[in-house]
């Protein structure tokens, strides 16, 4: 993987709650056939062992497509199977250890709320900010609102990429484009969807679209 090649643009973050019976592993298959262009596995809830085994598929799934798989928050879970990169929170590893065990040429995300934030994690050394909640969002209810003005000033300061995040969907997406920001990430606007493949294109159509 070439860090400069990653497409942010449509950023794919996994819920299990979602895809209950559905399962998972062909949702997120629907999701990288219908455009995604990066894939966060998110496991809130699992047992170490089960996110391990889920990510060892996800792996080999986004290998497939040649989408880069980023693992949320566990850095021992990103190790063990060896995934291109790590997404952490401002409450989690601090960034210069995880990097110390990731390496350089892993991908680590950092999510920000604010201009301060995201310029700590730039001078730290992280190779994108995910800004948000800019809207409302079921996934996570004790997201601080960020206002698309702040989305705006944070990606002018920025030199590496922005990704916006937090209730995102095809009736909102367009509302981001002038802030400039270099791609968006959704959780429910592609899983929740009945047509998973569809809704997808339906969302690269909106981003790709001037």
């Amino acid at each position: 993987m070439n860090k400069a090649d990653v497409d942010y643009s449509l950023y794919l973050v996994t819920d299990s709650e979602l895809t209950k019976e559905r399962g998972l592993y062909p949702c997120v298959a629907e999701a990288l056939k219908g455009g995604v262009t990066l894939l966060q596995l998110r496991e809130k809830n699992k047992s170490t062992k089960d996110f391990y085994d889920i990510a060892l598929e996800m792996k080999k799934l986004a290998a497939t497509h040649h989408i880069p798989l980023i693992i949320n928050d566990r850095m021992d879970i990103a190790l063990a199977v060896d995934a291109d990169g790590l997404h952490i929170g401002q409450d989690d590893m601090p960034l210069t250890i995880a990097r110390k065990f990731m390496g350089q040429d892993k991908l680590i995300g950092v999510s920000a709320t604010t201009l301060e934030e995201a310029v700590q994690a730039q001078e730290e050394g992280a190779d994108y900010v995910g800004v948000g909640a800019v809207f409302t969002t079921p996934s996570k209810k004790d997201a601080k609102p960020v206002s698309l003005q702040e989305l705006t000033r944070i990606k002018a300061a920025l030199k590496i990429p922005v990704v916006a995040i937090g209730g995102i969907n095809e009736t909102n997406a367009e509302k981001l484009k002038p802030t400039g920001i270099d791609g968006i990430s959704v959780i429910s606007a592609i899983l929740g969807k009945q047509d998973i493949q569809q809704a997808t294109r339906e969302l690269r159509d909106l981003i790709e679209s001037k």
